[in-house]
């Protein structure tokens, strides 16, 4: 518990980063109240029940709180009321990443995960890991891991495991939120262009990744990607902690079972440490799993412990989770904000499926996709999908700037596009078949289309499931 509690007001508290802030200094003894735009659920309803008084919209009104410190999202920019009251006033605030590392990670030995794909769920995989070793992890994650159906939990443990975005922190702050972390323990999955709203090109990243590095401590430790380039150009800039490496040859490596089934090896080396069957599928999820267990050891957790947890993972919300199956059909949600994420994605449902089809729901939702900056990726990384049905709006705050039946082309007659996303659904349901699977995918809600499908299915005649 915090020695001097204070009053904290967090603007733009409904996102899942300050959300998970602000439930961080609840249950370290501060008092904590916030506004956003529209507090909406679910997070709203999570802070409501926690406690925290919420406010609709940015009025410049809510100066009158007089908290002691103001935390600014970055969803904030100038010409909001309330920021620009705080200016004109003098008051005090700053970035939710700055008062996080200052706060609440200062003495604790902090494990990040960064990387552009793969962040959630390594973290989601550390912490259980942890958990399940007797230690009792803080965290903070991008995302729900199902095994404690929260994003952020402060911990007793001297571990703290959090998902490290190379987002900017603030209007005022444009380093990457990461640096405000200073980890012992530091996992880079990966690095692709991305965020294209803010960041030129990729070496605009690579820059920030360096500056990522500069925070590790001599006795920290980095577990890189071996087989990524831009990750070893970061590397080759500095690195002043030890470094081991996964998906080489020549340290951390997973191999395929030699029976043919599910199971794969995990190597240090020449030496097998032991094998996993995971509920995650695909590589990259074997990939993120060794990651995790390399991490794991560096705070003493033995790779048989890791393996015996990550055997009962439960996966992470919004990462090709299963919301139902109605007729034979099952129905995914998946958090879709890159191709090289979307072809990962049905790439493992491909291996899980076998011949079935895959039916993939596409929202190009994300800053970096609505800005056309991946388009020529787009019909490339849904190839292990049969059909494609697109929601482009023409219109509205999450229009594209650019034609998706330009970039799906190449696909022909297996893709169509849509701007009204109840003539998608309709399109899916003369479509669909039993023993289909249809994975939504969007950084998004995609307007509820889940709810939507699952619902049209169970309307359907009861002999449906026995046609075909």
């Amino acid at each position: 518990m915090a020695e001097n509690p204070v009053h904290l007001h967090i603007i733009g508290i409904c996102g899942t980063f300050m959300g998970g802030v602000a439930r961080l200094a609840l249950a370290a003894g501060h008092r904590v109240t916030g506004c956003d735009a529209a507090a909406y659920p679910p997070m709203s309803d999570q802070l409501r029940a926690a406690g925290v008084q919420l406010i609709e919209g940015y009025g410049a009104d809510q100066i009158a709180l007089r908290p002691d410190l103001f935390i600014v999202g970055n969803v904030v920019s100038r010409g909001n009321p309330l920021f620009e009251a705080v200016l004109d006033s003098r008051a005090r605030f700053t970035s939710g990443p700055a008062w996080v590392g200052e706060n609440l990670l200062h003495g604790r030995h902090v494990i990040a995960i960064a990387g552009t794909h793969g962040k959630t769920t390594t973290s989601a995989m550390v912490a259980w890991i942890l958990q399940h070793a007797g230690v009792d992890p803080g965290f903070l994650i991008g995302g729900v891991p199902v095994d404690f159906n929260i994003s952020a939990r402060l911990g007793s443990g001297e571990s703290f495991v959090i998902e490290a975005d190379e987002y900017d922190s603030a209007l005022f702050d444009k380093r990457s939120k990461f640096v405000h972390y200073f980890p012992s323990t530091l996992i880079l999955n990966n690095l692709e262009f991305d965020h294209a709203d803010i960041f030129p090109d990729l070496a605009a990243i690579e820059t920030q990744f360096h500056h990522l590095l500069r925070c590790v401590p001599r006795t920290g430790r980095v577990i890189a990607n071996g087989r990524d380039a831009a990750l070893a150009r970061v590397l080759a800039r500095g690195v002043w902690s030890e470094v081991q490496h996964f998906d080489t040859d020549d340290d951390w490596h997973w191999r395929d079972s030699l029976d043919g089934s599910d199971a794969f090896a995990i190597w240090r080396g020449e030496s097998c440490l032991g094998t996993l069957v995971q509920a995650p599928s695909g590589n990259h999820n074997r990939s993120n799993a060794l990651a995790a267990i390399a991490a794991a050891t560096h705070v003493g957790i033995g790779v048989q412990q890791s393996l015996a947890a990550l055997r009962c993972f439960a996966g992470v919300q919004r990462r090709l989770e299963i919301r139902g199956c109605v007729h034979g059909v099952t129905v995914y949600d998946d958090f879709a904000h890159h191709p090289t994420a979307i072809a990962a994605t049905l790439a493992g449902l491909r291996r899980r499926v076998g011949s079935a089809r895959i039916l993939g729901l596409l929202e190009p939702r994300s800053n970096t996709m609505r800005l056309g900056a991946m388009q020529d990726m787009i019909a490339g990384s849904l190839r292990d999908a049969d059909l494609v049905f697109c929601y482009g709006p023409r219109s509205g705050p999450h229009a594209l700037g650019w034609d998706p039946r330009d970039a799906l082309q190449a696909l022909g007659t297996r893709a169509r596009v849509f701007d009204q996303l109840d003539e998608l659904v309709a399109a899916l349901m003369s479509s669909v078949r039993p023993g289909d699977h249809v994975v939504a995918m969007s950084n998004g809600s995609f307007g509820g289309v889940h709810g939507r499908i699952l619902a049209a299915l169970a309307a359907l005649p009861a002999d449906f499931g026995r046609q075909g």
